[in-house]
């Protein structure tokens, strides 16, 4: 591997979460999320020598990922619950603007699901991979729709808890 190829996948590894949150923004279909997130990663090692150091790699990053979302927008324009190009372009700037400071948040939050155990991992699982409503995770787990959804509502708070926490540790502000 060149330093240059080097190089990129160094910054790509530190990008990928800002992009993933953005793709995962726009993006609804999981399978197709992945395969999207692939071709960025594929289009950001391919261009990088057109890559300013001057400018901020994230934003650069982003700037590709809005272009490959968009041809996947396109190759599914069926779909009525599709993005127009003006609303993604704003989550790429929002996505963009998140500070460097945000991404160990990115980390705690990773590391506070992995504590998750049982009914509420299993409902995080059922809500947030396989994107299912209160109302279709009640039937497959046996509960009421509005119990779920208090039930996810602390779930949520839980993390949000567990993220503060760590980031008091690490000494990062929330």
């Amino acid at each position: 591997m060149d330093d240059n190829t080097r190089q990129a996948a160094r910054l790509w590894t530190l990008a990928q979460p800002v992009v993933s949150a953005f793709v995962t923004s726009v993006v609804r279909d999981f399978s197709a999320r992945d395969d999207v997130l692939q071709e960025i990663a594929v289009a950001v090692i391919e261009s990088f020598d057109r890559y300013d150091s001057s400018q901020s790699f994230v934003g650069w990053a982003l700037g590709i990922a809005r272009n490959q979302v968009g041809l996947y927008l396109r190759r599914v324009r069926r779909d009525r619950l599709v993005f127009d190009d003006e609303t993604i372009g704003c989550l790429a700037s929002a996505f963009g603007a998140v500070s460097a400071d945000e991404s160990p948040k990115l980390d705690f939050l990773q590391d506070c699901l992995r504590g998750l155990e049982g009914r509420a991992r299993e409902l995080c699982d059922l809500r947030y991979r396989h994107d299912l409503k209160p109302a279709a995770i009640a039937e497959a787990v046996g509960m009421t729709a509005n119990s779920v959804a208090k039930a996810l509502q602390r779930i949520r708070d839980q993390l949000r808890e567990c993220i503060e926490r760590k980031a008091a540790a690490a000494g990062t502000t929330t």
